[in-house]
């Protein structure tokens, strides 16, 4: 396993390195991050998608991009494995140190490991109920479990995949689905539970800081069923880790067609009735990682005029979407799902142009 964990004087280090792209690197729970995180989502279950990814994060990495993200179910845990061989072969070569490097994970689907079983169901029977590893009830929709000692499990298979000795962002994976099988109170109970699991992985070095990643609920109205309150999960973490807790980051899709995290005032912040799920975060000092930035490539081309009128210096529409979303106040990072050396040479062009400002983003909402 590689030793060690991303630093604030490693990724500083990294961001030295980089000092022609403007304002692109900012601080994320003391680390100096990407503005541009590299996904590892889409793509085949294969060897040829594995060695895609291993060559588009070796390009991402000695181009500027810092953070990497992932989860277990990703491509059948091959995503995390073509993480490792990417990590590892550059910090054999000398190119790169474990320290400069923020590498993120998520565990709470269901996860096959390279290639689908024959039988599921006698697999899930075999791998989980009959360890103990899942208790009755503890599965919902038939894919997502965050029971302590699920949780706990998927924490060590991600640092054997990935290799490493610690996670430095670890999330739970839409744990909002949780809640189309059981009672908000039992929700509470079960993200206490698990993020005991977590700070458990931070005291013994596991992990560095966790979180959730998230699709619909923190974006959501407070009446949806799959709602989530961001001052409840900062809660649920106090609860057991104190005020020292290390719940400090969420992922959620924002992009210029998901923009209800800056646009939807949902949240409970303090005092105040309502605010967006961007400003809830930077009242709870919680980084947020923006998943989704171009869609799954959907909002790469054919933007109307208005886009590159509001952020202009950019040759192409997933480069406007990409800054669109990493200048957003209350963004620290802007994912994006790359497996080719010509989309990271593209994306990261981005960062050549400073993040666009306040005036050119709300140009982008107002009446045609």
């Amino acid at each position: 396993m590689i030793k060690g964990r991303a630093t604030a004087a490693g990724t500083a280090s990294y961001a030295e390195r980089f000092k022609q792209l403007p304002d692109h690197f900012r601080n994320l729970v003391g680390w100096r991050a990407s503005s541009i995180g590299i996904g590892t989502y889409l793509g085949d279950a294969d060897e040829r998608t594995d060695r895609l990814y291993q060559e588009a994060i070796t390009s991402a990495i000695g181009s500027g991009i810092n953070l990497i993200d992932s989860a277990i179910v990703y491509r059948l845990m091959r995503s995390e494995r073509s993480i490792a061989q990417a990590i590892g072969d550059l910090i054999a070569a000398n190119k790169l140190k474990r320290e400069e490097l923020i590498v993120a994970t998520k565990g709470g689907y269901l996860a096959f490991d390279a290639v689908p079983p024959k039988n599921p169901r006698e697999w899930f029977k075999r791998e989980y109920l009959d360890t103990g590893i899942i208790g009755p009830g503890e599965l919902i929709d038939d894919s997502n479990c965050i029971a302590p000692r699920y949780i706990e499990a998927m924490v060590n298979r991600s640092r054997a995949n990935l290799d490493l000795e610690t996670i430095d962002i670890y999330y739970l994976h839409n744990p909002e689905s949780q809640l189309s099988g059981v009672s908000r109170a039992e929700f509470i109970r079960r993200i206490q539970a698990a993020f005991e699991v977590l700070e458990k992985g931070v005291a013994d070095g596991r992990l560095g800081v966790y979180g959730c990643a998230t699709w619909d609920g923190l974006r959501s109205d407070p009446q949806h069923a799959g709602y989530l309150s961001l001052r409840e999960l900062v809660e649920a973490a106090r609860a057991v880790g104190g005020e020292q807790n290390h719940f400090k980051v969420i992922q959620l899709p924002f992009s210029l067609a998901m923009a209800e995290a800056w646009t939807h005032s949902n949240q409970s912040i303090g005092d105040r009735a309502q605010g967006s799920i961007l400003e809830a975060a930077r009242h709870y000092g919680i980084a947020v990682c923006a998943s989704a930035s171009i869609m799954q490539g959907r909002l790469a081309r054919r933007l109307p005029p208005v886009v590159a009128d509001a952020l202009s210096g950019l040759e192409t529409d997933a480069q406007r979407s990409i800054q669109f979303t990493r200048s957003t106040p209350g963004v620290d990072v802007a994912l994006v799902g790359m497996k080719s050396r010509a989309h990271v040479l593209e994306n990261i062009a981005t960062a050549k142009i400073a993040p666009a400002g306040q005036a050119s983003l709300s140009k982008l909402f107002e009446p045609q």
